[in-house]
């Protein structure tokens, strides 16, 4: 079984400057090495544009955290999971699992990023600031079209990962179960077939009136997936077994996979 997160928006730089960069090389699906350095370039290109704040749509007070991104080929890294510090990854709580749930984490947590892609819990990576959503066009990196083809700026990233990761992505996953926990901004990056994916959802009901609040729904999100990963015994591996471990702490509904449509896990409170 594969988790797949989406990362958090805000991310908390490296506790030690001392710290090593990064090495495209050391993380999960190392043969990207070359699309994730396109894709650092271009962002260190844009991060150091006038028009910066417009091209990656970050608010004012998100350019400190812009402009340090001129600084990525040298930026101390930590683990994925210090650096991802949002609501999910505060109630995934990584800190706590034990050394053998953050052994299973780093193999079955993939965590997507407008930057490297994907990404395990403890692959080391820098402070970043870009989201999915982002174009990276050749008008903010100044490369014209006759730009060499490794060099080109990639554009709209969604759509620049999805080609990216289709082959190497398809060959990890193979026949496992994926449970999709990322919002659709990093769904569109790439989706496993629709009979071995559970997507995650939840909702706050009252008075029988169901509405998804983003902020419980990260936090729901984050729970299961700690679950997940301090599941005693046989670890869960079908679609049920998601849905038991699940019914400890929400009423579940569970639909099943129909054509395009994935299997659906609704979290309720």
């Amino acid at each position: 079984m594969l988790i797949f997160l989406p990362p958090s928006e805000g991310k908390t730089p490296p506790t030690d400057p001392g710290a090593p960069p990064v090495d495209l090389r050391s993380l999960t699906l190392p043969e990207l090495d070359l699309v994730r350095a396109t894709v650092m370039d271009a962002l260190i290109q844009v991060s150091g544009h006038e028009q910066a704040q417009q091209m990656l749509n970050v608010g004012k007070t998100m350019m400190p955290q812009v402009r340090a991104n001129a600084r990525l080929v040298s930026a101390p890294t930590a683990p994925a999971h210090e650096i991802y510090t949002g609501v999910l990854f505060e109630a995934l709580d990584p800190a706590s699992l034990s050394p053998e749930q953050l052994d299973r984490a780093s193999r079955q947590v993939l965590v997507f990023s407008g930057l490297f892609g994907v990404t395990s819990l403890t692959d080391r990576i820098p402070a970043y600031r870009l989201s999915m959503g982002v174009s990276l066009s050749a008008q903010g990196t100044g490369q014209g079209p006759g730009a060499a083809p490794a060099q080109q700026a990639p554009g709209r990233l969604g759509s620049f990962w999805k080609a990216a990761l289709d082959e190497p992505l398809s060959r990890l996953i193979g026949d496992q179960l994926v449970v999709d926990c990322r919002s659709s901004s990093y769904g569109q990056a790439h989706r496993p077939a629709p009979e071995q994916t559970l997507m995650v959802n939840s909702f706050t009901e009252r008075d029988g009136q169901r509405k998804v609040v983003t902020h419980f729904a990260k936090h729901a999100r984050g729970l299961l997936t700690g679950m997940l990963l301090r599941a005693q015994g046989p670890a869960p591996e079908t679609v049920d077994d998601v849905a038991e471990l699940a019914s400890r702490r929400w009423r579940v509904e569970l639909r099943p996979a129909t054509g395009r449509t994935p299997h659906q896990l609704d979290l309720i409170d």
